[in-house]
């Protein structure tokens, strides 16, 4: 069996703890292409998500959740991190059949032409030996998820909506006096001032 684990702070290359010849000679070719690390952010916050290898094990563990396509990984990644990133399909694919090679995954028939991916039994075997390491990067997944990616709750955004409707509708009937102008910034930058208190 391939150990999967390995130090995700060193480069996979590397790492010994990748077995044999075919799996070094895998990771030797997947690492010219990988990136080594995927950051997040959204208005200026970076925040690192994956850092070396941590792809990996967030596939195998989408896989073992039920089989799906390169392109549904590549969704369920971005919808778990609330839209705030999306893994490029040159690094996803190529993790893909470094995975396979490694023989933790397979394909399967599926219906198109796209090709379909199912863990195996060493690929769970992996899994369950690293849990602690999977656990943690789908915590600072949720994390990542809650920091950037988050919606506002739909009582606000209905609230937003409603009070540029409002501000549209009274522009359209004609020029606001000075008095009005002045009552509807007050009103503005009094709820601006109660969220900053909060």
């Amino acid at each position: 069996m391939h150990r999967f684990h390995f130090s995700r702070r060193q480069h996979a290359a590397h790492s010994p703890d990748w077995g044999s010849h075919r799996g070094r000679d895998f990771v030797h070719g997947f690492a010219r292409h990988a990136a080594s690390r995927h950051d997040i952010g959204r208005r200026g916050r970076r925040g690192r998500v994956f850092e070396q290898g941590d792809l990996r094990y967030v596939l195998l563990q989408l896989l073992a959740d039920k089989p799906s396509h390169g392109y549904e990984l590549i969704k369920e990644i971005e919808e778990r991190l609330g839209g705030a990133y999306t893994p490029s399909p040159g690094v996803v694919y190529p993790t893909l059949t470094l995975l396979e090679e490694l023989g933790f995954i397979r394909g399967v028939q599926s219906e198109g032409a796209r090709k379909a991916f199912e863990i195996t039994d060493e690929g769970r075997a992996a899994l369950a030996e690293n849990k602690h390491i999977v656990d943690d990067i789908f915590r600072r997944i949720s994390e990542a998820a809650e920091r950037f990616g988050a919606p506002p709750p739909h009582q606000i955004v209905r609230a937003m909506e409603n009070l540029r409707l409002a501000l549209r509708l009274r522009l359209e009937r004609g020029k606001l006096s000075d008095e009005q102008i002045a009552d509807v910034a007050a009103a503005l930058d009094a709820a601006a001032q109660t969220l900053d208190r909060e």
